[in-house]
Order: C-alpha cells, then structure tokens, then sequence
C-alpha cells in the first residue's frame, strides 16, 4: 500500500517515540517536498526532523500538479495541500490529522488516517496500550477536545 504523509503525524508520532509504528505498518512513506521543508529543514533541532530525515523508509517526491496545489493552498498550508494532491495522484492513503485538510481530501476520495488512526492500529495489534499513548500525545501538545478524546476512547474500548 502506497502511503502519504502530511507533517502533523509525523511529528506527534516522534514527540512519543512511536514513528517506528509507520514502519511497522508501511513499507514505505512518501512525503512531498513542502512536508520534508516543515518537518525537516525548517523543523531544524524540533520533533522530528532527526526521525524523518535519518529514516530510510521515508522517500521525498515531487508534486505533478502544482495547480491543485496552488488552488488547495487558499485553504489550508502547503504542507497539507501537496500531501493532499501527492496521495490523489498516488493513488495513496493519506496521513493527516488536520480537519481542514482530512476534509478536503475526503471530497477528493482520498482514503484518510491519522496520527490516532495509526495507535488504534498499534493497539490491535497488541503493541501499545492505546490510552496511555493517547494520554502520553494529549500532554505533548496533540489538541483533542475533552469530547473527542472521550469517543475515541469509547472506540478503542470497542474493538
């Protein structure tokens, strides 16, 4: 399975020590330039860039349609619209976290995941406890409203 990246689940999964789970699960990510600019270079000493840049599991690749990037940057980063744009013309799931952008790429057809789609996948498969790592990326910064975490959890709870 082809899969894209956007920066957020990238990051979040590095502020706790779970980027590894992304190759556990996929053989490979692609990352579009603007995201390896957001994580890496400008990311500079911050979670993340390290992870990204030393893992030879995640692969850079151009963007074709600078257009429907152009047209999705009105509304969201650039970040999010080449990882939109790059997983449409890919073929790929999408990692993105952002509602905006998990929006827009759903009007586009693009299959969605995200940061806490991936530790729900870890959790099924036995490797973490899905609420203390939840828990854990809350108190790192990763916004979720006190409903959304209490659904979600209600789902975890569920499978």
């Amino acid at each position: 399975m082809v899969v894209v990246s956007n920066s957020t689940p990238l990051i979040a999964l590095s502020k706790i020590n779970k980027l590894s789970l992304l190759n556990h699960f996929f053989e490979e990510i692609i990352i579009p330039e603007e995201v390896y600019n957001e994580v890496v270079i400008r990311g500079g000493t911050l979670y993340g860039a390290g992870e990204v840049a030393d893992s030879p599991w995640i692969h850079l690749k151009a963007v074709n349609n600078k257009q429907a990037v152009d047209a999705l940057s009105l509304n969201l980063d650039r970040g999010e619209a080449e990882a939109i744009i790059c997983a449409q013309e890919l073929g790929a799931l999408l990692l993105i976290d952002d509602r905006d952008g998990r929006n827009a790429a759903s009007e586009l057809g693009i299959p969605i995941t995200g940061t806490i789609g991936i530790l729900l996948m870890a959790a099924e498969d036995g490797l973490i406890h899905f609420q203390t790592e939840l828990d854990i990326l809350v108190a790192s910064g990763f916004r979720l409203s006190e409903r959304e975490y209490t659904r979600i959890v209600k789902i975890s709870e569920d499978k």
